[in-house]
């Protein structure tokens, strides 16, 4: 009995101890916890040379993933007919259009027209691209995911000039 009484007493301890070690790690961590400021990273310039992009757009990337969170950002200005390559996130992305008119198309379906205070959501694998109108300029804020791979879009062929005169042809009647 004396034995199964002292068992007992150093198993409560034992527990008392490891969950007063955990209370502790959480403790820690909470206060570890702190806001962080940060800058934006420098503009990229991008041009027709770039494997990305077609015409003349300018990149600000203004956050990469903050654990746990696996969301990245950035700014996208892009000049008269500039535009992305065709393209999918795995997780979708989330454009919020801040500056100007611009253009997405999703594979297979007309072109849209977008404008500055309009939400673009697309959904997860679904392949698209999005650009300016001809002469005008769009920017827009890219919200997209990082998979647990680490990628959060999948580059694909450029949008060929051919593609981009049939989706201005599209949105013509949207253009103001």
């Amino acid at each position: 009995m004396y034995i199964r009484f002292i068992t007992l007493v150093c198993s409560s301890l034992l527990i008392i101890a490891c969950s007063s070690v955990k209370n502790n790690k959480v403790h820690e961590k909470q206060v570890k916890k702190l806001m962080t400021i940060e800058e934006f990273k420098p503009i990229a310039h991008m041009d027709d040379s770039s494997p990305v992009f077609s015409g003349n757009v300018d990149v600000t990337m203004l956050f990469g993933t903050h654990d746990p969170s696996n969301l990245t950002g950035a700014f996208v200005l892009f000049k008269s007919n500039a535009r992305s390559a065709w393209h999918t996130h795995p997780l979708g992305q989330l454009l919020v259009v801040t500056k100007g008119e611009g253009i997405v198309q999703q594979w297979g379906e007309k072109a849209r027209s977008i404008k500055a205070g309009q939400v673009v959501w697309t959904p997860p694998g679904v392949k698209h691209w999005h650009g300016a109108c001809g002469n005008k300029f769009v920017g827009h804020y890219a919200l997209q995911e990082k998979k647990q791979t680490g990628k959060n879009v999948q580059w694909m062929e450029k949008v060929s000039d051919q593609q981009y005169q049939e989706a201005l042809k599209d949105i013509k009647g949207d253009l103001k």
